[in-house]
């Protein structure tokens, strides 16, 4: 076949391949024009899950009528200067009207704001119709209806209404959280409306949004991240590491105000709570980085949701190294879902109304308490241990029954001194040591809460934490392998090792060139005791080759040192003293990260005065 110039059509047809995937996509580029035209407030109404119809209307700027066939002609734009690295704004590329309309019905009503009226465009599988008159309000609206009609084999890949109207929700969340000074509405036949009112771009008005987006509970489980290195700003929120998630689903990131999915900055997220979360469980996050766009490629595909970085190292490292300081200076907090779980859990279920003594339900007091089951109660078998039991069983001895029938356990001036010590306690964040109950869980209790704390999960924190920063404070004890292992990789791998030998040093690995592509290894941490040397040196050069990172061999050691704390930390079953239990208690908040264990579970919940009042209807 000879080579033959392709019809405009056609050639928006492939863009369309690339721009427009689903409806999701048809909104996203709308929705983008919007802002960069200054829109203050945008709507959106679908109907077939945005096959059948989208339409965006918008409060902007508007498209003077004269531009209105430009604005649907291929790389036609009123966003980019000369410069291609000099991009402020979402869109750019000129591909996305031409796109929709090749393969959908389109039509553009836009009046601006000095506009004696509005004008009209349309667009139908590529073919142009003239410019008319039209009635509308300052700003612009955009109507798409039967999406892929031209290009039917792409319905063929859609999903059901259902499934293509909640990734129209997505996509509006994801851009409203940049965007909080506007007002979204999403609508349609097919939907529940999600309206996200405007607040403002201060702070406040940014962690409102979010909360929006994200649900109330976020932000009262959220540590805020603001830091700059080397001209890249760094800001937003992440949830403390109790508050997580089963995927990354709720991992929002923004490079200059653009939404993207971008592998370095899920993989920083990720490597930042390596520590505090298992592999399974994801943190929530909205992370801003405003840099200089001279610095980051935003044109690598049309979908604009892909950014290459000009330093890499530098933003992993920001963001890595500002989550672990925001979550060593947060000090210890409980997550809000814990406390909510367990209120779920006292909250009794629904009441009996059958009753089982006489018609009338009235039964005596005595004969119902009997009938419950408590009447055989015996303290010295209750798995509760009160720290100011009297007697060595944990139950009340004969002189402490006779001493309670008295009124009273203790003398007054030892109460005094107990009530000194303890009111200093109680001003701590885990509070005073009450109770051990189950022989596993400490019962605290601040001025204005209950807390239950896991002693085993907590100090397995708090053994890891030491055995790592022993670890990392100085290098690591290596072994010498009796024969070098010869590890031969390709070239610009061999080169990658070596530029970090010093660094691998430092963990007990001794790497050095042999040739041009082959690396000689000499020493293994100690640690490892006898390990697949291949494996290790080949995974640590991919991910030299992804991150610029040896943290593969960090996690490794990091692992065996939480197995070693898992086995050295104290039981479930020791039975502790009330000194021992402070003790534990003032340990925890003084050391970042025990809000979890090493396995990523909670240590401690904490439930609020003010929630067991209303257990009790007492609010």
């Amino acid at each position: 076949m000879p080579i033959r110039q392709l019809s405009e059509t056609m050639i928006n047809q492939i863009a369309a391949g690339e721009v427009i995937e689903r409806p999701a996509s048809v909104v996203k580029e709308l929705v983008e024009n919007a802002l960069d035209a200054g829109a203050g407030r945008i709507e959106i109404v679908t109907a077939g899950g945005g096959l059948n119809l989208i339409r965006v209307t918008d409060d902007g700027s508007g498209i003077p009528e004269k531009e209105l066939p430009l604005a649907i002609a291929r790389h036609c734009t009123s966003k980019l200067a000369d410069d291609i690295h000099d991009i402020h704004s979402l869109g750019f590329r000129g591909e996305a009207l031409p796109s929709i309309g090749s393969v959908a019905r389109l039509s553009i009503r836009s009046r601006t704001a000095n506009g004696d009226s509005a004008a009209e465009i349309g667009i139908e599988g590529g073919r142009v119709s003239a410019v008319k008159p039209a009635a509308a309000n300052r700003g612009t609206t955009v109507e798409v209806r039967d999406l892929f009609f031209a290009t039917p084999a792409r319905l063929k890949f859609m999903k059901g209404e259902r499934a293509e109207s909640s990734a129209t929700s997505d996509v509006i969340k994801r851009i409203a959280i940049a965007f909080p000074a506007v007002r979204f509405t999403l609508a349609g036949s097919d939907r529940s409306t999600l309206e996200l009112p405007a607040t403002d771009d201060s702070p406040e008005g940014r962690l409102r949004r979010v909360a929006q987006v994200m649900g109330a509970d976020f932000p009262a489980n959220a540590i805020a991240i603001d830091a700059m290195r080397d001209g890249v700003h760094l800001a937003g929120h992440v949830s403390i590491p109790s508050f997580s998630r089963a995927n990354a689903l709720q991992q929002y990131a923004y490079v200059n105000g653009r939404p993207v999915r971008d592998k370095l900055i899920a993989g920083a997220i990720r490597g930042a709570f390596a520590d505090v979360l298992p592999r399974d469980r994801h943190a929530v996050t909205v992370l801003f980085l405003t840099l200089d766009p001279a610095i980051v490629d935003v044109n690598v595909h049309p979908a604009k949701a892909d950014v290459r970085f000009r330093d890499p190292g530098l933003v992993r490292g920001l963001i890595v190294g500002a989550i672990r300081e925001a979550l060593a200076n947060a000090g210890i907090r409980a997550a809000t879902s814990g406390a909510a779980g367990m209120m779920a859990a006292f909250r009794p279920g629904a009441a009996s109304y059958a009753h089982p003594g006489p018609a009338n339900g009235h039964r005596g007091y005595e004969a119902a308490y009997r009938a419950s089951g408590f009447a055989g109660f015996d303290p010295a078998r209750s798995p509760q241990r009160p720290l100011d039991a009297g007697s060595a069983n944990g139950g009340f001895g004969e002189n402490d029954q006779a001493a309670f029938a008295a009124g009273s356990l203790h003398s007054a001036d030892a109460r005094a001194g107990q009530d000194e010590a303890a009111e200093t306690l109680l001003g701590m964040a885990l509070g005073a040591a009450r109770a051990q109950v189950h022989e596993n869980y400490i019962v605290a209790q601040t001025r204005d809460s209950l807390v239950i704390v896991d002693q085993h999960a907590a100090h397995e924190r708090l053994v890891y934490e030491a055995l790592k920063n022993a670890l990392h404070a100085r290098a690591v004890p290596s072994q010498m392998l009796l024969l070098p292992e010869i590890v031969d990789l390709p070239e610009e791998d061999a080169e990658r090792l070596a530029l970090h030998s010093e660094t691998l040093a430092r963990f007990g690995l001794a790497v050095e060139r042999f040739g041009p592509g082959a690396v000689a290894v000499r020493e293994t941490p100690s640690m490892l005791g006898e390990t697949n040397v291949q494996q290790l040196v080949r995974d640590l050069a991919d991910e030299i080759a992804d991150n610029d990172t040896v943290d593969t061999l960090k996690e490794r050691l990091d692992k065996i040192a939480a197995t070693m704390a898992c086995h050295g930390s104290v039981r479930s079953g020791r039975l502790l003293k009330p000194e021992e239990m402070n003790a534990l208690l003032r340990q925890m908040e003084a050391t970042p990260g025990c809000g979890t264990c090493n396995h990523g579970r909670p240590t401690y919940i904490e439930l609020r005065l003010a929630d067991i009042e209303r257990l009790f209807g007492r609010r």
